[in-house]
């Protein structure tokens, strides 16, 4: 059994992982990478093609500060690997006018002076002609918003790290997590053991099992990506079709423009049953996409009633839908990073700089209060 020495250990290299590494990387902090598959898997949370990013956040306006430093580091991620990131699309929310989404849009908008267009329905028709409104439905438009790349936003991420001195560890799975001499914290591998100053768990849907004195409450759920085919792709491309989020009877679902030319991918928010991330299972059933070919009838003409294609992933959540960062109180010198409830992914970059602090004992520049990992403890 060899031992590695290390500044920081990382456990999961995908979404949040990666973009802490690079973080950690960029302030010359010796970091290993931990992670069980390979960076951009599509195993876990961090697959699919396209992630929203937007900055009128219904869910708190708390984020928003958070959201523009996350845009910059998008845009300086792409600057320093070369690669189509992010692409800017401007999107929409729509819902009834006093529902969660277009609430929650205005009230972060008003909070923060966001510049946000409230569409009439001739007005939504003419610019959206492949949208449908339900009768009392408003729609809001905000410039600033778009899709991210996962994959590319992963393994860009985790090779700039590596170009800066950091170490990844593929095919790595963590064992245990316990205290070592002194302030050290010691990760067992099958046949390694990582001594660290510090540790981040970001393992996203397998947190639970790393960290289990921690008592974070956390949920699995699977969820259903699919991907619909355009009758007339050039309707649907990202200078014509935004990425929206949408509250409707069915529930909370959103979409992006076809980024293939041909399809265009949506999914269902919230509603997926609980499982495993060991469990999983991996193959998408009639059934499954059943929610999904009724809204896309509802709502996109323009679209293909049946899937040609979709994928399975997963959600972590908490039961307040707030992420958890922080230090567990059960672990020493150990930070947990995220549980993201499907909406983290766009706070990668923003995300990685507060683990960077939280490693290294500097105060982050973000209050924490909202995602206090000690919140729903016993």
């Amino acid at each position: 059994m060899t031992t590695t020495r290390t500044g920081v250990a990382v456990i999961g290299t995908g979404t949040m992982g990666s973009a802490i590494m690079w973080r950690l990387s960029e302030r010359g902090v010796p970091a290993v990478g931990l992670e069980q598959f390979t960076p951009g898997h599509d195993r876990g949370s961090g697959h699919g093609e396209s992630r929203i990013f937007r900055t009128a956040y219904h869910e708190d306006p708390a984020y928003v500060p958070m959201l523009r430093a996350a845009l910059r580091g998008w845009r300086e991620l792409g600057e320093q690997t070369g690669e189509p990131v992010l692409t800017m699309t401007g999107g929409l929310s729509i819902g009834p006018s006093t529902g969660v989404i277009v609430g929650g849009s205005l009230e972060a908008a008003k909070v923060h002076a966001l510049t946000q267009e409230i569409l009439d329905p001739a007005a939504f028709a003419t610019r959206f002609p492949t949208q449908r409104l339900r009768e009392g439905d408003t729609a809001i438009w905000e410039k600033d918003a778009g899709v991210i790349r996962p994959e590319l936003a992963i393994t860009g991420a985790a090779r700039r790290a590596c170009e800066l001195g950091a170490s990844v560890r593929p095919e790595s799975r963590v064992l245990n997590i316990e205290d070592g001499p002194g302030d050290t914290v010691l990760v067992r591998l099958d046949d390694e053991v990582i001594r660290a100053d510090h540790v981040v768990v970001a393992a996203g849907a397998w947190i639970p099992g790393l960290l289990p004195a921690a008592q974070l409450q956390l949920t699995v759920e699977r969820k259903i990506l699919a991907w619909f085919p355009a009758e007339d792709p050039t309707q649907f491309g990202p200078d014509r079709f935004p990425v929206f989020l949408r509250d409707s009877p069915e529930g909370t679902w959103y979409g992006f423009p076809s980024m293939d030319g041909k399809t265009v991918k949506i999914a269902l928010h919230l509603g997926g049953r609980e499982t495993d991330p060991d469990e999983l299972d991996r193959v998408v059933h009639d059934e499954d996409t059943a929610p999904l070919r009724d809204l896309v009838r509802r709502y996109l003409p323009g679209l293909g009633s049946r899937p040609v294609r979709a994928a399975v992933c997963m959600y972590t959540n908490t039961p307040d839908g707030h992420f958890v960062i922080g230090n567990p109180p059960a672990y020493r010198n150990v930070t947990v990073i995220s549980a993201c409830s499907g909406h983290g992914f766009k706070f990668a970059p923003v995300i990685g700089e507060i683990a960077a602090d939280l490693s290294c004992g500097s105060t982050p520049e973000f209050p924490l209060e909202l995602f206090d990992v000690n919140r729903f403890a016993d």
